[in-house]
């Protein structure tokens, strides 16, 4: 349950990250003078974005909650999402029970727009794709087989859900109105309550889905909606982000300061360097989980009094009545964008109680640090790490390096499953997340380290983390050996001609490998992906392919087949491990262009048909065909010999002859 709400959490990001854009037309407009038709544009395009709200929601977690985040489960999205706001209109509902539409229960009246029905709608539909997309009808209805069932599938099942709606929803709706109701009855300490439990539940991720109840149409709040709308009391709409202003732009840049202060005098220009730029994302865009996540885990106490700190920051500003909005974060950004909303309320005195905050929060944080010796960045023992730095190859750049420390610091890919991440962090599953090296994936750079449970990891890297996960995900899908990674890993691996370092005389098996495509057998030197390039993964060669006919060049038992079916992995009766990687960068096209013939577990030999790769589909993506034969555990090769000479080839003809190391 807490990988579903996790995943839930960040699903939820997509739709929401489409709402700065809706600030920026509708804040911009609303700087414009308000007679200028270029104002009336941009607001009217802006509050297009607003309007559909519960939309993106349903097509976002269809889409984000699907296993492959597939096209097909967005569109069973929008059909989860459409089918209850139809059935369910007032004037429907007075048709089915035979009454006048004025004697319709109101509740049916926020059915459309309701962002609880996008979720809900979103979630039934992943749920659907996730367990119908592969299923095979008689030939007769093939037509709908996989991905297309799904839409079909979910309009019937919300159809469902929609009769059970008409006797349920009317309830639940009161129930929610009645709790949004009791928080706002609560007023400021109603906004004190929410942003303590906000900060709180940041550590699982969980707080998404308070945000929602408060900043979307869940439970008639609707903060951010009303706000950027102009609409509800001025002085009360935007209660529920206001109070953040002071806390992320004065606030936590000042704990910063204080958590510098007290660092240890041969860390300060570390501790330094990582407190400013998180300071400075908090300040400018509000994105706060840099500083919170380093101090989150070592120094708890503190991140209970930040969690006070905030709750006390949005029950004054409620108080007062100052309020400013914000759709990603409360940074400078949204402040400037929300400053000129009519419906804001005295915005600027929220700069004054961020001084004020600001003081609070340095002296606050510099006597709990010292009081109870907190181990905050910079005041921590040091504590040595085994894990051996990683080998730096053409084209690495230093979010490369960092995913390669972070992937040995992790096990590699036997313990790492799953990499995924958000807007700061990376969301990973593992095998196990007690076998981690968590002071060498901080010393490779991360901010702070989360440990959900056994299963479920966060690393915490700040804004920049895609630049991270990317690598960190290619790292995984070529299955790579940790021992190529180390820094004293020779580059590039040579084939192996001579005997292993061993004196001790070890018997060999000689192994024929032939070519896996008719068409140019070429270095793998100069194939244009350094990976393979500097071999990274082992030693082999490549061809560029004059058909789409992708063969077996060994035989043996197939090991693996990649899901988006461009890569096959063989292993052969003398324990070599051949890797038949079908062109570069194409697990981006999510298999299309790509028709799998084995299955793991089948016995091949060399020249059975592996995949049917469609050479123009590829290229058309901008890829290269280039297929690479790697031999993935070069440990277990004592030779690499009589090596055809490069040009062309078919896929009768002998490559070379692989000696492996018996056991």
């Amino acid at each position: 349950m807490k990988s579903y709400m996790q995943r839930m959490g960040r699903s939820i990001q997509l739709p929401v990250s489409v709402l700065p854009a809706a600030a920026l037309l509708v804040g911009i407009g609303h700087w414009l003078p308000e007679k200028w038709a270029a104002a009336q544009f941009l607001m009217a395009g802006g509050n297009a974005v607003l309007g559909i709200l519960a939309l993106l929601f349903a097509l976002g977690l269809a889409s984000g909650m699907s296993k492959n985040q597939d096209g097909a489960s967005a569109v069973a999205g929008l059909v989860a999402y459409s089918v209850p706001v139809a059935v369910l209109a007032p004037a429907s509902i007075a048709t089915l029970e035979g009454i006048k539409q004025s004697a319709v229960d109101p509740a049916f009246s926020a059915i459309s727009g309701n962002v609880f029905i996008g979720i809900l709608g979103g979630l039934i539909a992943a749920a659907l794709y996730n367990r119908f997309s592969e299923t095979k009808l008689p030939m007769a209805l093939s037509f709908f087989s996989g991905k297309r069932c799904v839409p079909i599938l979910t309009a019937g099942v919300m159809l469902l859900i929609s009769l059970l709606l008409m006797f349920i929803w009317p309830p639940i709706y009161n129930v929610l109105v009645a709790f949004g109701k009791m928080m706002v009855s609560l007023g400021a300490v109603g906004a004190g309550l929410y942003g303590f439990f906000n900060r709180l539940l940041i550590p699982t991720g969980l707080h998404q889905a308070l945000n929602s109840v408060f900043w979307f149409n869940i439970a008639g709040i609707n903060d951010i909606g009303k706000f950027w709308a102009n609409a509800g009391t001025k002085g009360v709409t935007g209660m529920y982000m206001a109070g953040f202003f002071p806390v992320m732009m004065f606030g936590l840049p000042a704990g910063a300061l204080a958590i510098y202060r007290n660092a240890k005098p041969e860390k300060k220009a570390q501790t330094g360097s990582l407190m400013l730029a998180g300071a400075f994302a908090a300040f400018f865009t509000g994105v706060t989980e840099p500083l919170e996540f380093s101090f989150m885990f070592v120094a708890w106490p503190l991140y209970v009094i930040h969690a006070v700190l905030t709750g006390l920051s949005l029950a004054f500003a409620a108080l007062m009545h100052w309020t400013a909005g914000f759709t990603f974060s409360a940074g400078l950004v949204d402040f400037i964008l929300s400053s000129r909303m009519p419906i804001a309320n005295m915005p600027y005195m929220l700069i004054v109680q961020g001084l004020v905050m600001a003081v609070i929060y340095y002296f606050t944080f510099d006597f709990a640090i010292k009081k109870f010796n907190l181990m905050t960045p910079g005041r921590e023992d040091d504590v040595a790490t085994t894990t051996a730095d990683v080998a730096e190859t053409v084209g690495d750049d230093k979010y490369s390096l960092k995913a390669k420390r972070i992937y040995m610091a992790l096990g590699g890919f036997d313990n790492l499953l799953v990499v995924d991440n958000c807007t700061t962090r990376l969301r990973l599953q593992l095998a196990d997340t007690k076998k981690i090296d968590e002071p060498a994936i901080k010393a490779a750079g991360a901010v702070g380290v989360n440990a959900i449970d056994q299963r479920n990891l966060q690393i915490i890297i700040g804004t920049d983390v895609q630049f991270v996960a990317d690598p960190l995900k290619s790292l995984v899908e070529a299955k790579t050996p940790l021992s190529t990674l180390t820094a004293d890993t020779i580059k590039p691996v040579p084939s192996v001609t001579a005997e292993p370092a061993d004196s001790s005389p070890k018997q060999t098996v000689s192994e024929k490998v032939y070519s896996a495509a008719t068409g140019e057998l070429v270095d793998l030197t100069k194939v244009s992906d350094s990976t393979f390039a500097q071999k990274m993964l082992g030693d082999g060669f490549a061809v560029e392919p004059n058909d789409g006919k992708i063969v077996a060049p060994v035989t043996g038992e197939v090991t693996a087949v990649f899901p988006t079916k461009h890569a096959v992995g063989i292993t052969t009766p003398a324990g070599l491990e051949v890797l038949i990687h079908i062109g570069i960068d194409t697990v981006t096209l999510d298999g299309k262009p790509f028709v799998a013939h084995v299955a793991v577990g089948d016995q091949v030999k060399h020249g059975d048909l592996l995949v049917t790769a469609d050479l123009d589909a590829i290229k058309a993506a901008g890829k290269p065909v280039t297929t690479m034969v790697i031999f993935t555990n070069m440990d277990h090769v004592a030779a690499l010999k009589d090596r055809t000479p490069l040009g062309q080839i078919k896929t009768d003809e002998l490559v070379l002859a692989a000696d492996a190391l018996k056991d």
